[in-house]
């Protein structure tokens, strides 16, 4: 009989860790370790709180985050993506409201790779969502040198790193007294359970200013790792700093024993998926995520 469990937080490196034993080369741009890592901004007891585990004779079966009240993002056991029984356990705990996953109204699921959940919720009036292109670089040779200083960013610069995201992601400057919070979520991050995978870089100017950041996240040697997040300021776009900073994060993933480095990007984001080819990533066939209206 398939369960559904939230874990505790003591046990969020020990999920990290099963998430990273379904990540392989070829197979889906699915939910990885990094993505609980870059969630845990909001603390361990929130992090294991927004995840759902379904267990099925004690054994994982599939892993989800809830990225918000109303979307899902979802791993599923390699050996059982075309599982229709699986499937359905899944889509039952899903739409029942006493399932412990949606309260009743919109919901969306992101199941890349999971075929017969995709097809099962589809059966049920789901409807395709927004496409996602995933794409993946290939670590097995050295990646391009960049021309722009990099550094690591360590706990004590983590306000030049939140800075630069910051106005990478909402287009504005970071007021002193919203710092300090962003600050606190990102050193949370730092010294969180899943922080040993990561690795924070930041990309000046040649006046020694940060103008783009990444984090990337391994998720082992051998298995693919993660690029989640990437930003550059919007007062230096356009300047080639997107694409150093990627390939300075792909470079970071292959020195921490990664076979591959993955990132996904909205279909109708044109200028981060033109960054990520120019980088040297190979775009896999678009994929939607499943949506239920109100």
């Amino acid at each position: 009989m398939v369960e559904v469990t939230t874990p505790d937080a003591s046990r969020l490196a020990e999920v990290g860790e099963a998430l990273a034993q379904w990540q392989a080369d070829g197979g889906p741009v699915h939910l990885h370790p990094g993505d609980l890592g870059w969630y845990s901004r909001c603390g361990a007891e929130e992090t294991a709180s927004s995840i759902r585990i379904w267990l099925d004779g004690g054994t994982p079966s599939a892993i989800g985050l809830l990225d918000g009240p109303q979307l899902l993002r979802l791993a599923i056991d390699p050996m059982r993506r075309k599982d229709a029984g699986l499937a359905t356990a899944i889509a039952d705990s899903i739409e029942h409201p006493d399932g412990g996953v949606f309260a009743p109204g919109q919901a969306t699921v992101e199941a890349r790779g999971a075929d017969a959940l995709t097809r099962t919720l589809g059966q049920r009036g789901w409807q395709e969502d927004e496409p996602w292109v995933p794409l993946r670089l290939d670590l097995s040779a050295p990646v391009q040198p960049t021309s722009t200083r990099i550094e690591t960013i360590g706990e004590d610069r983590a306000g030049e790193w939140v800075g630069v995201h910051w106005s990478a992601f909402r287009g504005t400057p970071l007021e002193d007294g919203v710092r300090q919070t962003f600050v606190q979520r990102w050193l949370a991050m730092a010294s969180g359970p899943l922080a040993g995978a990561s690795r924070s870089l930041a990309a000046f100017d040649e006046n020694g200013k940060p103008v783009a950041v990444t984090t990337v996240w391994s998720a082992g040697p051998g298995r693919p790792g993660l690029i989640e997040p990437m930003g550059v300021h919007p007062d230096y776009r356009g300047r080639g700093y997107g694409v150093e900073i990627t390939r300075a994060g792909a470079a970071a993933l292959r020195e921490m024993g990664s076979s591959s480095a993955l990132v996904a990007a909205e279909g109708a984001n044109s200028g981060a998926l033109a960054t990520y080819v120019a980088a040297g990533f190979v775009p896999d066939p678009s994929d939607a995520d499943m949506s239920r209206g109100d």
